[in-house]
């Protein structure tokens, strides 16, 4: 609960205005994407960022109410640059006062380890193809998933997005999916018995291929500490579930802080996971809104394991430590990556 006031500030200050007035975009909003606000302002913290309004309109069987308590990530604030930026529905207006962001024109191909031989995959339900990476016994995506047709996945229906709603950011970093997303609840319960995915605990088989490609799915907790142990990592003592296996798994370039001045969070990229820094789309306490937020600083990816109705666990990489771990504690509406394993 680290940073629940800080969220509770963000929120409180996207809502009401930053020393300006806001008002609502009038152009018809895309509900396959949260919807965009105006305002004339910006945030004076620095970064790579921007806020959302999470869409209204919802697929069954997830419901769209927010309880009135929301989890959030064990990272301290004083060490991020937490960003806000607002933008119209129909034009990107992104500010900021700080010359360090991540560059999102760097095209994904930079990302790879140039010394690994890596294979490919098409999916077969839109023709893209992704690099993918032998890691031990295990076969990985070795670049952030970008699915996006929400007729034929109707989970995904205002439940995935691109930062900043701009499509050559997916090209990039992929996309930022929900939970209930990434495990595909739709097609876990067709007859919308349950609303899986958020407020209720869900029925889970033993795979859970969610919304990765024919031949992938979703990884479990147990699955994303084989990598761990594969890419090198030895356990923390008083850390069941973190490893010393960060640099292996991270691209050497794209993370913003100087990681020689923490010379062991330096990534080495040596696995050829290529992980590169593109946040989470945050969803504070009592808040419509998306944030953007840790772009530059952060990876995070979706396991197929909840905790309770409410919290999923996930993997985190940072720029400042040589540590991967899995997280416990983080609401399943936050917009997150998602990696696939081969079957």
């Amino acid at each position: 609960m680290k940073k629940l006031f800080l969220a509770m500030g963000l929120a409180a200050c996207a809502l009401v205005g930053c020393g300006d007035s806001s008002s609502a975009a009038s152009a018809e909003p895309d509900n396959d994407k949260p919807v965009a606000l105006e305002n004339s302002s910006s945030s004076d913290e620095s970064g790579s960022g921007g806020v959302w309004i999470k869409s209204s309109s919802s697929v069954k069987p997830e419901s769209t109410e927010k309880n009135s308590s929301s989890s959030e990530k064990s990272e301290s604030s004083s060490s991020k640059n937490v960003p806000v930026t607002e933008e119209s529905s129909s034009s990107v207006a992104s500010e900021s006062s700080s010359s360090e962001e991540f560059d999102w024109s760097v095209p994904k191909e930079a990302y790879f380890n140039p010394n690994i031989e890596y294979g490919t995959m098409t999916d077969e339900r839109d023709g893209k193809v992704y690099r993918t990476v032998k890691i031990g016994d295990q076969t990985w995506m070795a670049e952030n998933l970008n699915y996006a047709d929400s007729v034929k996945t109707p989970s995904l229906k205002g439940r995935s997005m691109c930062y900043n709603n701009e499509s050559k950011n997916c090209d990039v970093a992929g996309r930022y999916y929900t939970w209930a997303a990434a495990i595909d609840s739709v097609k876990l319960y067709e007859d919308y018995s349950i609303d899986c995915g958020y407020d209720k605990t869900c029925t889970l088989p033993d795979t859970v291929y969610g919304i990765c490609p024919s031949g992938w799915h979703l990884p479990s907790s147990a699955e994303w500490m084989t990598l761990f142990v594969a890419a090198g990592g030895k356990k923390f003592l008083t850390y069941e579930d973190k490893y010393t296996s960060g640099p292996a798994l991270k691209s050497v370039t794209g993370w913003l802080t100087d990681c020689k001045t923490f010379d062991s969070a330096c990534g080495t990229n040596s696995t050829g996971f290529s992980a590169l820094p593109a946040g989470v789309g945050f969803f504070p306490i009592a808040s419509p809104i998306y944030i953007f937020m840790y772009v530059g600083h952060e990876a995070l990816f979706w396991s197929a394991d909840e905790v309770d109705s409410e919290e999923a666990i996930y993997m985190e990489l940072n720029d400042l430590f040589e540590s991967v771990e899995l997280e416990h504690i983080f609401d399943k509406e936050n917009g997150v990556s998602v990696r696939c394993l081969k079957n």
